[in-house]
């Protein structure tokens, strides 16, 4: 929760305090991704120690502010940045209303934006309303951003909780503190529960914990095993950062390949309770054949060309309304209904299918994490991990957390887009022409691309994983069965009338394929 709205608001507070009044006397960078500020009193710039440091750590998977006591610059590979704003006295610290995201105000109305989004964090300087510099180029979008839009002002009143509900009051809780008021699989939080959590959060305890061998960050006492607690958010940071660092590799490769295979985890326990929720729905609803039945023993009874009438249904003793096709006699109207039983078995029998597949894949996946939590040399764990094709990659985080969904299969990589902007990326700059293409047909969802090998062919196994997870991320998700295209790359092209998402096929296969992950 270091990048947490509620963290930000406490940390900008005590850096008003520290801040007010100093000036910017130098602004570098040594290391890729990380930039440090050293401010000083009026008159001392000269002076190699500095009154007080931030060092902003931004890189892809991680994101954090660090307050070092004192720091020596390297005499090589450093790089001084905001120049604009060097000698310039700190006005005042700003924190934007429910946002993550601060700012420091300068003399000559310059502002320089801290803006903590997870991996997509950036520092932007501004010159009155117009950005004049970015520290992470490569975010180009952050070009755009306007300060006087920053702030999200939202109702948060007692009136907007009944209308609304809390999750749409209270966005900048994070994953951690829905994950404390939901804790008993309920969405049913009180108005009471969330004043209590926001008169913690105005006067919190910081905890530095760590959960599945990883330090966080916290303003909860929930859950993981709490190394250190500290009631100013400037000393939490460091110390964060600082567990952050020390954590040993073996800890680090064992978090991040839990940390995977529990998403995996959550993603199978919602496929399969959605399953039985259509179960459910299928042995509890009327049935087609009941219907059918019904139709037959009152054809005398129903006139030509009806669209819906009502009847007596014997299985249950009261009246009930059944829709039928007025093109269609009764008898061929009791057909249709007498074949769309014979699939409703036929999806059940599929549902119990992949709800027993799914369940050994849970069962498998829980036991492959408590093995790996039990692992004590590096050794025996990459073994493992190699034995049951869970090996990291620095592609497979970097892939995972700033860009596709990513999945590897029999050797294969399989990138997924996240939505329409994003299946553009996919498609236009990352899948090459030798690449095969899948989507599902006739209906929005997700790019699907398989990684060429070179030397080989698509093996059916992959492909058929592949277009099960476009399937997946489709429209289609909860049908049985789904059309998927596959295509070599080459034959998939975007003209400019196009929206986001939309291409032109040349050239394409269909197959079916049942959707799923």
């Amino acid at each position: 929760m270091q990048t947490n709205y509620y963290f930000l608001r406490q940390l900008s507070q005590k850096l008003s305090n520290e801040l007010t009044g100093l000036v910017l006397a130098e602004c570098f960078s040594q290391e890729k991704d990380e930039i440090l500020l050293g401010f000083c009193s009026e008159g001392k710039q000269w002076r190699d120690q500095k009154e007080f440091y931030i060092k902003a750590v931004l890189h892809p998977d991680f994101a954090c502010l660090v307050f070092p006591k004192d720091f020596k610059r390297a005499g090589r590979n450093s790089v001084n940045l905001f120049k604009e704003i060097i000698d310039l006295k700190v006005l005042s610290v700003r924190q934007f209303e429910n946002e993550r995201a601060f700012a420091l105000y300068f003399e000559n109305d310059f502002v320089l934006l801290f803006k903590m989004y997870g991996n997509r964090s950036n520092i932007i300087l501004f010159q009155g309303d117009e950005v004049i510099d970015l520290f992470q180029n490569k975010l180009v979008i952050d070009n755009n951003v306007v300060l006087d839009k920053l702030d999200r002002p939202i109702d948060q009143s007692f009136e907007a909780f009944q209308e609304k509900g809390w999750k749409a009051l209270f966005p900048t809780f994070g994953k951690e503190i829905t994950k404390f008021l939901t804790k008993n699989n309920t969405e049913n939080v009180s108005w009471e529960q969330i004043q209590s959590i926001l008169q913690a959060l105005e006067k919190p305890t910081f905890y530095i914990k760590t959960l599945d061998f990883q330090p966080i960050l916290s303003l909860i006492q929930e859950e993981g095993e709490i190394l250190q607690t500290f009631t100013d958010p400037l000393e939490a940071s460091n110390a964060f950062y600082y567990a952050h660092n020390k954590i040993n590799v073996i800890d680090k490769e064992k978090g991040q390949i839990i940390k995977i295979l529990q998403k995996k985890k959550t993603r199978t326990q919602t496929y399969i309770d959605k399953c039985y929720q259509q179960l459910a729905g299928l042995d509890t609803g009327v049935k087609h054949d009941e219907i059918a039945n019904i139709i037959m023993a009152n054809l005398h009874a129903i006139p030509e060309r009806t669209e819906v009438i009502e009847l007596y249904d014997f299985y249950r003793d009261q009246p009930i309304k059944i829709r039928l096709k007025p093109d269609l006699s009764p008898q061929k109207s009791a057909e249709n209904y007498y074949r769309k039983s014979k699939n409703e078995k036929i999806e059940i029998e599929k549902l119990m299918e992949n709800v027993e597949a799914k369940e050994m894949d849970l069962a498998e996946i829980e036991q492959q994490i408590k093995d790996i939590e039990g692992f004590e040399t590096l050794k025996e764990f990459r073994k493992y991990l190699k034995a049951n094709q869970l090996e990291p990659t620095q592609k497979v985080v970097e892939t995972v957390q700033t860009l596709f969904k990513y999945y590897q299969f029999e050797g294969y990589e399989i990138l997924v887009g996240r939505n329409a902007k994003n299946n553009d990326l996919l498609t236009q700059r990352f899948a090459r022409k030798e690449d095969l293409w899948l989507h599902a047909r006739d209906v929005a969802g997700s790019h699907v691309v398989i990684r060429k090998q070179a030397g080989r062919n698509f093996p059916i196994n992959v492909i058929e994983k592949a277009a099960g997870l476009a399937a997946f991320y489709s429209k289609r998700k909860n049908d049985t069965l789904c059309p998927v295209i596959v295509t070599p790359k080459k034959y998939v092209r975007k003209t400019r009338d196009l929206g986001e998402g939309q291409v032109i096929i040349d050239k394409e296969e269909v197959i079916m394929i049942e959707p799923k992950l």
